[in-house]
């Protein structure tokens, strides 16, 4: 069992770093290639506005305190991206330390970006340790249907005054 787990890490760790991509500043290894290069992927930015509705579901308790929060998520998207979505948040707050917690989300989001039509799923990850927030959203490989089929890219969230904006950078075969 032990030398199965060690293959399958080790075989992760491969996959990763054959998949690595340099940062920008880095110098490639071949600065001349030999013929041109075709099908170059541009990300394409998309910004607007949100409102969103979480409604609680009954909470999961545990013989040692511990509870999971679920909820679920409405969302109406306006500006770039134009339309709705739905989605079901797992959280676990109220750790024994004050502003840690962390929550994972899935949510199907059904619209237009951009003027193109379809749906795609949204993954959210995230987290607060001790009042330090991270948050990643990422669209889930081969989720796009319709006219968004092969999207990729990731949103971010920005509260202020109690209001919500999004901005999400994006690729999508033939957005050029």
């Amino acid at each position: 069992m032990r030398n199965a787990l060690a293959a399958a890490i080790g075989a992760l760790t491969l996959a990763l770093c054959l998949t690595f991509h340099p940062p920008a500043h880095a110098q490639p290894a071949v600065t001349k290639p030999s013929a041109p290069i075709r099908n170059t992927i541009t990300m394409t930015h998309a910004s607007g506005t949100f409102d969103v509705k979480l409604t609680p579901q009954p909470k999961d308790e545990y013989a040692d305190g511990a509870t999971l929060s679920r909820l679920t998520i409405d969302k109406e998207f306006r500006g770039d991206l134009a339309g709705t979505s739905k989605g079901q948040m797992l959280a676990a707050a109220g750790t024994t330390v004050k502003n840690s917690a962390g929550y994972v989300a899935i949510e199907l989001v059904t619209g237009s970006l951009h003027g193109r039509h379809g749906t795609f799923v949204f993954q959210h990850s995230g987290t607060m340790n001790r009042g330090a927030p991270t948050l990643t959203l990422t669209v889930v490989p081969d989720s796009g249907t319709d006219e968004l089929t092969g999207l990729t890219g990731s949103m971010k969230i920005i509260i202020a005054s109690g209001k919500h904006s999004y901005e999400f950078d994006y690729t999508l075969p033939g957005s050029h």
